[in-house]
């Protein structure tokens, strides 16, 4: 008996909004909204127009809710921090009231050699206009926040809604956070809660092969050696009239193994129209990644059906450039950065 509340768990936000959350009164609704839900494909701000499918829910007791807040942790690159944010405007998206009334957001830096302090605690308790002893509840929540925060190496922890119910007390009503790849060897027991059918297909799988690959929704499909440049790469497209469907980071040696299995990975995506091969040959000679990038597709291992731009700048540029021009697959060959995004843009139209 008593009011709970039905929640899908994907691994995006905005589900209450898509149809995902359900606030219910007796077993025969929830169970109802669980049947519902369960199965369906959730479309939310954060999942693309694709939506994901929802294969688990959560169901918890109702909470009486008094008020609403949001609290974070995350990285502040811009002044190589941890920065905790609150804001009164909780169960709303955090990026909305950034975009609308950053003023509604409180933040506070936090210095490394000390860590969050009670009194900075204290501080956005404050900030958030609670009285009395919710300030003293908040302030610990906090505290305790941060602490596991820091100790398993995430990189994201959201509370939205924190709320203050009609007794008085605090709690986390919704909690998301994200982990750093590269500390999970010290926390196995998080590692191990991974659940790989709630991340994009593509993505995994190129992690099995040491490929650096978050998907998009452009049209030009990307293939660097270096992030530097992918992000680069990435803003030039934008700038000639395109969109890019994916990032894309070959590593430090794009051989015929890397490219063939950053193509089979690229073109799963049927939104590509195009692809961009954008190599820069310091430590690996340019005509070793011509002949790598001739042999993975002109092979029968991999059917390339959109045109390929090709820009390779660096030792043996040119002998690169006259493979390609002579390979048995027509390469479109670009002589610059800036050509290569116009000539991949166009094609891709």
């Amino acid at each position: 008996g008593g009011v709970v509340v039905v929640k899908a768990q994907i691994h995006a936000g905005g589900r209450g909004k898509g149809g995902g959350v359900k606030v219910v009164k007796s077993p025969e609704e929830a169970r109802a909204a669980g049947e519902a839900i369960l199965g369906m494909q959730l479309v939310t701000h954060q999942t693309g127009p694709e939506g994901q499918k929802v294969k688990k829910v959560w169901v918890e007791k109702g909470s009486n809710i008094a008020k609403e807040f949001y609290a974070g942790l995350t990285l502040d690159r811009e002044k190589v921090r941890d920065t905790f944010m609150v804001s009164t405007e909780g169960g709303m998206e955090i990026e909305k009231v950034a975009a609308e009334t950053p003023d509604k957001i409180v933040k506070a830096a936090i210095d490394p050699a000390f860590g969050l302090q009670p009194f900075e605690a204290t501080r956005l308790a404050f900030a958030l206009g609670l009285e009395g002893k919710a300030v003293r509840k908040a302030a610990s929540f906090f505290m305790s926040l941060y602490k596991a925060y820091t100790e398993s190496d995430a990189t994201l922890a959201e509370i939205n809604p924190l709320v203050l119910t009609e007794e008085g007390d605090i709690i986390a009503v919704d909690a998301k956070m994200n982990f750093d790849d590269n500390a999970m060897y010290r926390h196995k027991d998080i590692a191990a809660w991974r659940d790989l059918d709630e991340e994009d297909a593509a993505e995994v799988e190129a992690s099995e092969f040491d490929l650096n690959f978050i998907k998009l929704d452009g049209s030009v499909g990307c293939m660097v050696n270096g992030a530097g440049l992918a992000m680069a790469t990435m803003d030039i497209i934008k700038f000639s009239g395109g969109d890019p469907a994916n990032f894309l980071d070959v590593g430090g040696t794009a051989n015929a193994e890397s490219v063939r299995n950053a193509f089979r990975i690229i073109l799963k995506d049927t939104n590509v129209k195009a692809v961009l091969i954008n190599i820069f040959g310091g430590i690996v000679r340019c005509d070793r990644v011509a002949q790598g990038i001739i042999d993975a597709l002109t092979g029968d291992e991999v059917s390339v059906n959109v045109p390929v731009v090709v820009r390779l700048e660096g030792t043996n540029a040119e002998q690169a450039s006259e493979m390609l021009n002579n390979a048995p697959l027509e390469f479109i060959v670009a002589t610059d950065l800036k050509d290569a995004a116009e000539k991949v843009v166009a094609a891709a139209k």
